[in-house]
């Protein structure tokens, strides 16, 4: 097992990687939470169904209630944080209570802003079950959605620890394999050519994986996000890079509804947007016909849905946590490696988006 350890301005924690993870949980929290009273749980359909006993049987020395919310987007609604919260208060859950956020990313995202909000913060650890939650476990950001944008209401608010159990991915269907290796892409391309050139070589299916390339590839984006939140913990600068295909990404979310496309197919064809956008406006010196070519080999979709209007996903790009003044700022390449971000107008956006 891994341990990887990330540094922010807030807190300090461990992320633990590997086959067996869990069985270290009870122990940990043992030795880091002495006065504990209580447990909540916060999972969701499928992974209750899958592994909620297998959970709870390493938590046995403690008082656990579960919570299990809807599959995947559904679970980030104002209706659900707010039944959340009540089945909360109703167990008496206090300040000496932990919540364990277990399953994929937007039950992640769910948990963190329930703990953060709840009696004004509570602690809480991650414990994902999928590949994508590999990017979201980590550097404090929860949240959820409202009908006009994507993870608009949130807080910044650090886990304990990050318990990652590759057992727990060896379930995944193909569609969220994808998914969460969109988010293993976007790292190499942003901070690592050297890891994103191993990636197109090595990786050639995401149907079947050695556990030792899955947690090279898993153990490698965790650092490289550690290297952006540890020096950018709010995102009021670099911090901003780890958005690269979230801008369109995230309007083609909204706009298909939340759910229709996984977060990572969406992001995928938000990253291949902004690469050729970067082609035009810095110079990137990049062959988008190989990458393509690549994702589509895994199984990747590579274009906006046809009937998105352009005009809406712009202004869903506007309404994008980055932009100012409803303008939009694209997170770019210079190279491979070295992401900026740039204004972009509303007519060159257009202009893209047609002939995309």
């Amino acid at each position: 097992m891994e341990t990887i350890t990330i540094g922010t301005e807030s807190k300090t924690y461990p992320v633990y990687v590997g086959l067996g993870a869990v069985q270290q949980l009870n122990s940990y929290i043992y030795k880091n939470f002495p006065s504990l009273t209580n447990i909540m749980i916060i999972t969701d359909e499928t992974v209750a169904s899958l592994y909620l006993t297998k959970l709870q049987d390493n938590l046995s020395d403690f008082e656990t209630f579960s919570y299990v919310a809807p599959i995947g987007e559904r679970a980030k609604t104002f209706e659900v944080y707010y039944q959340v919260l009540s089945f909360a208060l109703e167990r008496k859950l206090d300040r000496k209570s932990l919540i364990i956020a277990f399953g994929g990313g937007a039950v992640g995202d769910l948990g963190g802003f329930i703990a953060a909000t709840y009696m004004r913060g509570i602690p809480f650890i991650q414990v994902p079950t999928t590949i994508l939650a590999h990017d979201s476990a980590v550097g404090g950001k929860t949240a959820i959605n409202h009908p006009l944008g994507k993870n608009m209401i949130g807080a910044f608010y650090q886990p304990e620890a990050v318990f990652y159990d590759l057992n727990f991915l060896s379930s995944l269907p193909l569609n969220e394999r994808r998914s969460g290796f969109a988010e293993v892409i976007k790292h190499g391309l942003i901070h690592d050519p050297i890891f994103f050139t191993w990636l197109m070589e090595k990786i050639t299916t995401l149907r079947d994986y050695s556990h030792s390339d899955l947690a090279f590839s898993l153990i490698k984006g965790i650092e490289i996000k550690n290297y952006f939140v540890s020096k950018d913990e709010k995102e009021s600068g670099i911090r901003a890079y780890l958005n690269f295909g979230h801008t369109l990404g995230h309007a083609i979310e909204a706009e298909l509804g939340y759910g229709e496309w996984t977060h990572g197919e969406a992001v995928l064809v938000g990253m291949l947007f902004a690469l050729k956008l970067s082609k035009k406006i810095t110079d990137l010196d990049f062959n988008t016909d190989n990458f393509k070519a690549w994702l589509e080999h895994l199984g990747y979709k590579t274009e906006i849905p046809k009937e998105l209007s352009r005009e809406k996903l712009l202004e869903r790009m506007k309404q994008d946590k980055k932009s100012v003044g409803q303008k939009v700022n694209f997170v770019l390449l210079k190279e491979v490696g070295s992401p900026v971000l740039y204004e972009v107008s509303d007519e060159e956006i257009l202009i893209q988006l047609e002939i995309f």
